[in-house]
C-alpha cells in the first residue's frame, strides 16, 4: 500500500511519455524523418493524429441507495457506542439504540420487491431518527471523557469515520426535508467518501461511481490527462491534451479525432487558429448538396472510424484488467491503481511494436539475401520479390 501511495498518476504518466518518445525516436531513426519548418514559419508543421475521449473507472463498491447508506451509518454508530461505553468502564445505563427493532424493520423493508414512495420515505425517516440519536449518544460520551480529563478515546480511523457519518446524515436529512434526490458533494460510500456519482447517460448505466478520466490516444499509447473524482464536462480537456501532445512531440497534431461533445465553439476556434483538423461535423445546418468527392467522403469516414481505437482500449482495460472494478479503497491508491492499468497496457503495446519491428527487419534482411541468390543468370530477365505482407514473385523483362 505504501508504494501505491507514493507512485501516483503523475509518475506513471511520465513513464508513458518516455515510452512514446522511445518509439518515435526509433521510428524517425529508421525512416530518417525530421519535421522541418517551412521557410518563413516559426512553428514546425503539424503532423500525426491524436484521439481523445473520456471514461469512468468504477470503484468496487455496493450500489449506493439512501437507505443503504443510512443503515450502514447506523451500524457503525452502534459499534462506536459499544467501544466508548466499554472504554468508559460501563458506567451507568448503556445508551439505547433499539438496534434489534430497526434491524427487523429494515429486513422487512429490504425483502419487499415493490417499494412505493411512501414506504421508502417511511424507512428513511426511521433511519434518520436512529442515526441522529446515535450521533447524540456518541457526542455525550465523548464529552464525558473530556470532562474527566482523559485522552481522546477514538482512533484516527474511527474519528474520521464518525465525521463522514455526520456529513452523510446531514446530506440525507436535507434531501429528505426538501424531497430531492441530489446534493452537492454527495457521499455514496462512508468507506470511500471521495467517490462521487458521475452521470454518463449510457444505456447500461445512467450513473457510474468512480473517477472520471480524460484520456488521449497517440500512436497506440494512452495517457491520462485528467483524473477527477467529481463530474465535469470533458470538452475542457481538449486544449490541454493537444498542448500535451505538442510538448511531447514538438509539434501539433495534424488531425484530432474526437466526439461531437468536444467540438464546442471555443475548441473549434482554438484548433482552427492552429490549422488542426477535427473529425466532428461542422456547426450549422447540413448542406443539401455536398461538394466533397468520393475520395474525400471515404477519407472522412475512415478518419471518423479510427476513433474506435481509443474505445477499444477502454474495453481492453475494463474487460481484461478490471478497470471497472477498482478494489483500492483510498483515494491515492485508487489513482495509482488506475494509472498502473494504463501503463501496463502501454507496455504490452510497446512490446508488440518492438517485437514486430525487429521481426520485420530480420525478415527483410533474410529475404534480401535470398533474392540475391535467386537472381537469374540471363541478363534480359530478373526475378523481383514484391511485398512482405502480400508476397508476389514477378519476372521483369
Amino acid at each position: 500500500m505504501e508504494i501505491r501511495k507514493r507512485v501516483g498518476n503523475e509518475l506513471f504518466d511520465s513513464l508513458n511519455a518516455d515510452l512514446i518518445k522511445t518509439v518515435n525516436e526509433q521510428k524517425d531513426k529508421r525512416h530518417n524523418k525530421k519535421n522541418k519548418k517551412k521557410e518563413g514559419e516559426d512553428e514546425p508543421r503539424n503532423k500525426g493524429k491524436m484521439q481523445a475521449d473520456a471514461t469512468v473507472a468504477d470503484q468496487y463498491i455496493t450500489y449506493p441507495t439512501d437507505n443503504g447508506i443510512l443503515n450502514e451509518s447506523r451500524k457503525k454508530c452502534e459499534k462506536l457506542i459499544d467501544i466508548l461505553y466499554e472504554k468508559n468502564g460501563k458506567l451507568g445505563v448503556k445508551p439505547r439504540t433499539y438496534r434489534q427493532t430497526i434491524d427487523k424493520a429494515y429486513l422487512e423493508y429490504s425483502k419487499k420487491k415493490i417499494k412505493t414512495k411512501g414506504t421508502y420515505r417511511k424507512m428513511t425517516r426511521k433511519l434518520l431518527e436512529c442515526v441522529n440519536r446515535d450521533i447524540k449518544h456518541i457526542d455525550r460520551l465523548l464529552d464525558e471523557f473530556e470532562q474527566k480529563g482523559e485522552p481522546f478515546p477514538l482512533k484516527h480511523a474511527e474519528q474520521r469515520l464518525f465525521w463522514i457519518i455526520r456529513t452523510a446524515y446531514m446530506q440525507q436529512k436535507v434531501m429528505y426535508d426538501t424531497d430531492t434526490n441530489s446534493c452537492q458533494h454527495r457521499i455514496v460510500s462512508i468507506y470511500q467518501p471521495h467517490v462521487r456519482p458521475i452521470p454518463r447517460g449510457k444505456t447500461k448505466a445512467q450513473i457510474e461511481f468512480g473517477s472520471k478520466l480524460g484520456v488521449s490516444y497517440d500512436e497506440g499509447f494512452t495517457r491520462i490527462n485528467t483524473l477527477s473524482w467529481d463530474a465535469y464536462h470533458e470538452s475542457g480537456d481538449l486544449i490541454k491534451q493537444v498542448e500535451a501532445y505538442r510538448a511531447l512531440h514538438g509539434h501539433y497534431p495534424e488531425l484530432v479525432q474526437i466526439d461531437k461533445i468536444y467540438a464546442t465553439r471555443e475548441n473549434r476556434k482554438w484548433l482552427k487558429e492552429r490549422d488542426i483538423r477535427i473529425t466532428a461535423l461542422p456547426l450549422g445546418r447540413k448542406p443539401i448538396k455536398t461538394r466533397e468527392t468520393y475520395y474525400q467522403r471515404k477519407k472522412t469516414r475512415k478518419e471518423a472510424a479510427e476513433r474506435n481505437f481509443i474505445e477499444g482500449r477502454f474495453g481492453q482495460g475494463k474487460n481484461g484488467y478490471r478497470l471497472n472494478e477498482i478494489r483500492a479503497r483510498l483515494k491515492a491508491t485508487s489513482e495509482s491503481w488506475v494509472a498502473c492499468i494504463f501503463f501496463v497496457m502501454n507496455l504490452i503495446h510497446y512490446e508488440k511494436v518492438k517485437f514486430f519491428g525487429s521481426t520485420y527487419r530480420w525478415l527483410e534482411g533474410v529475404l534480401s539475401e535470398i533474392w540475391a541468390i535467386l537472381q537469374p543468370t540471363e541478363p534480359k530477365t530478373r526475378l523481383v520479390y514484391v511485398g512482405i505482407i502480400n508476397p508476389d514473385w514477378r519476372i521483369i523483362y
